[in-house]
């Protein structure tokens, strides 16, 4: 268990870094129209060295673009604190084309995880 806590450690960590990339991005958006990007790619090498990926292989999911968006996580523990203070948006509740289910217990692809993980979602 000591591998899957620092796994998510690293997993919360990541997403707080890309959060805060997002906000960079959506604050110097070209032309004075604010907005999120489509993909998270394009906030590399400007606003994050590189962007970084799930420890054990794979992309953190995100989704929508404009004003918002949604971000999460599959974490490995479920009695990390940070399950606590996180989204738990349900599917197409953050935009119309969201597939992040943030509920805790919803692993599986809508989290990039399986269905034995835990789902970590953060909104702006």
């Amino acid at each position: 268990t000591a591998r899957s806590k620092s796994r998510d450690a690293r997993r919360v960590a990541d997403i707080k870094q890309i959060q805060l990339a997002l906000k960079l991005y959506f604050d110097a958006t070209v032309g004075g129209t604010a907005n999120y990007p489509n993909v998270l790619s394009v906030l590399a090498p400007t606003y994050i060295p590189g962007v970084p990926g799930d420890p054990l292989g794979g992309a953190y999911n995100y989704a929508c673009s404009g004003t918002t968006y949604h971000l999460a996580a599959a974490l490995e523990e479920n009695t990390n604190p940070a399950l606590n203070t996180d989204r738990d948006a349900p599917v197409n509740t953050i935009c119309a084309t969201d597939p992040i289910n943030g509920a805790d217990a919803a692993g599986g692809a809508n989290c990039s995880g399986t269905g034995t993980r835990y789902c970590y979602d953060v909104t702006p």
